[in-house]
């Protein structure tokens, strides 16, 4: 697989566009984590006001190494409501994580987020060739643990005191994974999710 195939690719569906984050969308990514105070969470990767150029700074960064693709999230009508990445990558395997995924309120728990979910699967399996796609989320992120259980990731354990939340606050990590060998129900679950009436 060629250097060009693990470039940040743009991903669309119904009802979401992933597209490569760019410093273009900063006042967008402002706007979203305004929409119920997202960015408040500290155990969220949402950035805080007047943080948005030094966070899409940071995602380019991580791009530029090879370990990210960093996406803007763009609901039906064009709009920035989120972002979320590829990180983590191991091209050898290939494997990757999933995460530092945010939403503003008005679309979290919708088709949008499901079908988001779909097409980074889907991308990462059927078009990277990936062995196992992994996600990770702090102890205090209930909601986040059962939306990644409901997708059908099998736990894989906890870090404890893996790393600081943004107050400082210790962080245990749960780690959960889908390997390639569960991609087709996990693709079936999530498509039959699509298909139900919102």
């Amino acid at each position: 697989m060629s250097d060009a195939d693990w470039a940040v690719p743009m991903l669309t569906g119904r009802h979401v566009q992933l597209v490569p984050l760019d410093h273009a969308h900063a006042h967008g990514l402002a706007r979203a984590a305004a929409d119920g105070e997202v960015w408040s969470l500290v155990y969220t990767s949402v950035p805080a006001p007047g943080t948005e150029s030094a966070y899409i700074e940071d995602a380019l960064a991580m791009r530029d190494t090879g370990d990210s693709m960093p996406f803007a999230v763009l609901d039906a009508q064009g709009d920035v409501v989120g972002s979320t990445r590829y990180y983590m990558i191991d091209r050898s395997v290939p494997r990757l994580h999933i995460g530092y995924t945010w939403y503003a309120s008005r679309v979290q728990r919708t088709a949008l987020n499901t079908e988001a979910k779909r097409l980074l699967l889907g991308h990462a399996f059927d078009v990277l060739g990936c062995e196992v796609v992994v996600f990770e989320t702090s102890h205090l992120n209930l909601r986040s643990q059962a939306a990644i259980q409901r997708l059908g990731a099998k736990p894989e354990g906890v870090l404890r005191a893996h790393m600081r939340h943004r107050d400082g606050s210790l962080r245990d990590t749960h780690s959960f994974s889908i390997v390639r060998a569960e991609w087709p129900d996990v693709r079936a679950r999530l498509d039959a999710r699509m298909e139900q009436p919102a």
